[in-house]
């Protein structure tokens, strides 16, 4: 299979139970939710993302033949020494085109595999850490994980129905944009009130990292 990476880069995960952490980030391009194109936002069912996952045109992009050469480009950006090595597969959604083969490649070259998953699509076998993050308006496949990362407030959305899933850590995760203020302020109080959930904030932006 061939594999198609809007952007490829050695960072810090800023978000979720694994901020801080190294780790190589492969965003594939694509996505089942929203096309990418601003023509086309309004109505998506996911219309607030705040990623570019459109073409390979990114740092790090471009066109992999198969698995293995994309495996091993994983492991030119991690660099020298295989302590530790972390790679996030996201997006758009990277359920569209992560598989086995991929999973089972980058194992080789010993990488944790990470995922950051819409949920729509359910996860191939050997993920090591799945984090879902639902939208309102989209079915829900992926039901079991590390961690549930919701972006609050979503209107028709309630984090409470989440709770019996099957996932490790619940997260709540103020959406960013013009209303981030507001949105923090909320999502605050909900984690006050649901000791259950825990905020998530995205400190890379803080902090000016990619």
């Amino acid at each position: 299979m061939a594999y198609s990476v809007k952007e490829m880069f050695k960072t810090l995960q800023g978000e979720g139970g694994q901020a801080g952490r190294v780790a190589v980030f492969c965003r594939f391009a694509g996505c089942n939710l929203w096309s990418g194109r601003e023509e086309d936002r309004a109505a998506a069912i996911c219309d607030f993302c705040d990623t570019d996952f459109v073409g390979t045109d990114g740092g790090g992009g471009g066109k992999f033949a198969d698995a293995q050469a994309l495996a091993r480009r994983l492991a030119e950006t991690w660099g020298e020494g295989r302590e530790g090595r972390c790679v996030v597969f996201t997006g758009g959604e990277p359920l569209l085109q992560l598989d086995p083969a991929l999973i089972a490649a980058a194992h080789d070259e010993g990488f944790f595999v990470a995922v950051e998953s819409n949920g729509t699509l359910a996860p191939p076998p050997g993920v090591d850490w799945l984090c879902v993050s639902p939208k309102a308006g989209a079915d829900l496949r992926a039901r079991r994980g590390q961690e549930l990362k919701l972006v609050f407030p979503q209107p028709g959305l309630d984090p409470r129905e989440f709770e019996a899933l099957e996932f490790e850590r619940f997260f709540i995760q103020p959406m960013d944009g013009p209303g981030r203020a507001r949105a923090t302020e909320a999502a605050i109080a909900f984690c006050l009130a649901h000791p259950r959930w825990r905020l998530s904030l995205q400190t890379h932006k803080l902090i000016g990292i990619p």
